[in-house]
Formats: structure tokens, C-alpha cells, sequence
């Protein structure tokens, strides 16, 4: 059998086909781009924080302050969102996140003080807490089997958008002022538009039928085991997401500071490093897919540890390089660790996602504010020193417990 949703604006249209047998390539393929839409946009806000700290003659703890209040908004709602989902699917939680990050766009390209930066990047904080875990279910849900490589593909579509956004703000609204935020608004409509399908496409399938195809290969974990695993993945998504934190809010500062860069050129090493991780995160999820999850977590942490450590006294030609290779192997560990936690949990699909998506950003926003005020404090080579260490904590991959699928 098969069903089609066609998803229509004007004289546009797109038609989504599901292939029970396999993977529904243009379902994961629309999800993917809508994350790439959406953390585009998100992207632009910590890139443009060396304009607003200049613009608004703002501390370094006070821009990381408006990362703490994105970050948060953006994490809180999540799991509480994915919990209610999973019994009662709210697939137009899609399309309306998205107007609510539409506003913030606005209000952060009129923003006329400090108070109203942080209402900005509390509305697209909101937007992104109602994308995420309908979105990853979705990926799930067309997955056929092959989580880790839906879920890579549809976290790769973020990624892209996070390392395409710096560049968009090196582009275009750093040479003509905050005001040039608005374009983003072009990106959220698009966005509004694909999501429109994708709900209209979850809303046609029958539940029961994707939710026995989704439990196929799930391993439940119980009572000692479970709370070790569960443990044991937030430690590796500290470690994870406070490095990623500290090259993605404050690469440019350091290497501004460091070896004496342009804004904007130093916007383009950093859309290296994104860049990296976007295609680090591809890689993970279909290589867990064959070898388990807990060995790509392993190697992901483990394998990047030297070259993290090395970075705070390289030159800038090696410290682009190892940043590189550092983006590239530790990002391959995310979908491992989102399917990870959904097999032991199983049934909780939405729930897990919006738990795993909402520590990776409450992560990052109590990093990036605690990091701004280590800058202010110890400069931000210190920083960016004491950084270097966190990937020795994958060390703690020893104790997850193992899955049927890992």
C-alpha cells in the first residue's frame, strides 16, 4: 500500500509517497530541510553577538546572557511537549513553532535595547521547543527500520542550517546593520510551508501501524540499568555540548582575540567548524546503524580527545584544521545517543527527543552564560583551555549498559 500528501502553495507542489518496505526518503528529506530552515535562523543569532555586543555595549556575561535565555526557553518546553505528544500527536505544532520563531525575527531585527535582544531570543527559543520532538518523531516514523540513519539525516538538515548561518550573517547582516535580520523571515516562511506537509502527511498515516513498525527492534532497559544509561548519556551530553558551546558562541571572539582577525573572517572559520559537524553528524547515524550505538559513541569522544587538546596552542592555520577535525568525529555521536535513548525507553519517542534536544540546548544556553563570565573573568584563551578537556569525559561510554540494537 501507499499514501501520498501533496503539499501546495500557489502554483508549487510537492508530493510525499510512503514505501512501507523502507525508509520514506522524501519524508526524512522534508523533515531534514525544515531543520536546516530552522536552526538557520537560530544560527544567526549567536554569529551577529559581536555586532549586538558592539551596538549595545553589552559585557560578555550579558551576551551570554541572551544565549542563556534562548537556550532555555528552548529546552525547557521540550520533554513536557514530546511527553504530551506521545499520546496525543499534535502534528500542527510544526507549522505554528515556526510563526512563533517569525515573530522573534522581527522583534530581533527592531530591537531597540537590551530587554527586548532577550524577549527576541525567548520567542525563538519557544519556536524551537516546538519543533524538535515532533520533527524527530516524524523522522522516526519514516525511518523503516533505519533509526540512527533518519535521525542522522534529520539532524545533519540542523547542523547544515547552524553552519550556513554564520556565513548569512557574515554575508549580509553584519555589512548592513541588525535591521537585516529581517530577511530571515524569507527562510521562516519557506519553512512554515514544508511543515504544513509534513503534518498533513503524519495526520494520513495510521498510528498503530507506525507504532508497532517503530517498536521492531527496541530493547527495553529497566530499574538499575536504566538510570545508568540515562545518567551516563547526560554526562556525555555535557561533555558534548558546553565544547560545542564554547566554539560556536565564542570561536570568533577567540580568534579575533587570538590572531587578530576580522568580524567577518573569523565568521568564516567558524562556518568551517559547522560545517564539520554537519557532515560528522550525517556519518553517525548510518555507520550506528551497523557497528551500534555505543561504539560510535566511543569513538566520537575518545577518538577526538588529542585533537581537542591541541587546539588552545596551535597556530591559526592548525588551529582551523584541528577544529575541523574535532567538529567532524565528535559530532558523529548525537543520533547515537537520541536512538540510544529511545531504544531503552521505548515508546517514548517524543518524549525522549524532546529530552535529549531540550539538554542540548539548556546545556548549551548554562554554558554559554557560564563561559562568557569565565571570559570576562580569565580571558577567553583560558577558556577556551579549560575546553580542551572536556571530551576525556566520553570516558564514562564504559558504563552504558548494552541494548539489543547496540
Amino acid at each position: 500500500m501507499s499514501s501520498s500528501i501533496q503539499m501546495k502553495e500557489g502554483m508549487g507542489e510537492a508530493t510525499i509517497n510512503e514505501q512501507p518496505q523502507g525508509m520514506i526518503i522524501k519524508v526524512v528529506g522534508a523533515v531534514a530541510v525544515a531543520h536546516l530552515l530552522n536552526d538557520l535562523i537560530q544560527a544567526v543569532l549567536p554569529a551577529i553577538y559581536p555586532m549586538l555586543k558592539t551596538n549595545f555595549s553589552l559585557s560578555f556575561a550579558q551576551v551570554g546572557l541572551i544565549s542563556l535565555v534562548y537556550q532555555i526557553t528552548a529546552s525547557l518546553l521540550q520533554p513536557w511537549i514530546g511527553l504530551y505528544t506521545d499520546k496525543h500527536p499534535k502534528p500542527y505544532l510544526l507549522p505554528l513553532g515556526m510563526v512563533v520563531t517569525f515573530s522573534g525575527i522581527l522583534l530581533l531585527a527592531f530591537s531597540p535595547n537590551f530587554i527586548v535582544l532577550l524577549m527576541a531570543s525567548a520567542l525563538i527559543g519557544v519556536g524551537s521547543s516546538t519543533f524538535h520532538p515532533e520533527a524527530s518523531r516524524v523522522a522516526r516514523m519514516a525511518s523503516g527500520g533505519r533509526f540512527g540513519t533518519a535521525q542522522s539525516t534529520f539532524q545533519v538538515g540542523g547542523n547544515t542550517g547552524t553552519a550556513i548561518g554564520p556565513l548569512l550573517a557574515a554575508l549580509i547582516i553584519v555589512p548592513f546593520g541588525q535591521h537585516a535580520v529581517a530577511w530571515l523571515i524569507v527562510f521562516a516562511l519557506l519553512a512554515i510551508w514544508v511543515l504544513f506537509g509534513v503534518s498533513r502527511w503524519s495526520i494520513s498515516h495510521s498510528k498503530k501501524q507506525l507504532a508497532a513498525k517503530a517498536h521492531q527492534v527496541q530493547s527495553k532497559l529497566h530499574g538499575r540499568q536504566l538510570v545508568i544509561a540515562l545518567s551516563t548519556i547526560c554526562v556525555l551530553m555535557f561533555a558534548k555540548f558546553t565544547y560545542i558551546a564554547s566554539i560556536s558562541n565564542y570561536f570568533t571572539f577567540y580568534l579575533m582575540h587570538k590572531f587578530q582577525l576580522s568580524l567577518q573572517n573569523a565568521q568564516l572559520h567558524l562556518f568551517a567548524f559547522l560545517a564539520a559537524v554537519a557532515l560528522g553528524t550525517f556519518a553517525g547515524g548510518p555507520i550506528g546503524d551497523r557497528i551500534g550505538r555505543k561504539a560510535v559513541i566511543w569513538v566520537s569522544f575518545v577518538g577526538m580527545a588529542p585533537f581537542a587538546l591541541m587546539m588552545p596552542h596551535a597556530n591559526l592555520f592548525w588551529t582551523t584544521i584541528l577544529s575541523i577535525i574535532t567538529g567532524l568525529v565528535m559530532s558523529s555521536a548525537f543520533a547515537a545517543m537520541v536512538v540510544y535513548a529511545q531504544e531503552a525507553v521505548p515508546g517514548r519517542v517524543g518524549m525522549i527527543a524532546g529530552l535529549m534536544f531540550g539538554l542540548m540546548f539548556g546545556v548549551s544556553g548554562i554554558a554559554a552564560a557560564g563561559l562568557g563570565y569565565l571570559a570576562d573573568v580569565k580571558g577567553i584563551e583560558w577558556v577556551f583551555g579549560m575546553c580542551s578537556l572536556l571530551p576525556l569525559l566520553g570516558l564514562a561510554t564504559f558504563f552504558l549498559p548494552k541494548t539489543q540494537a547496540n
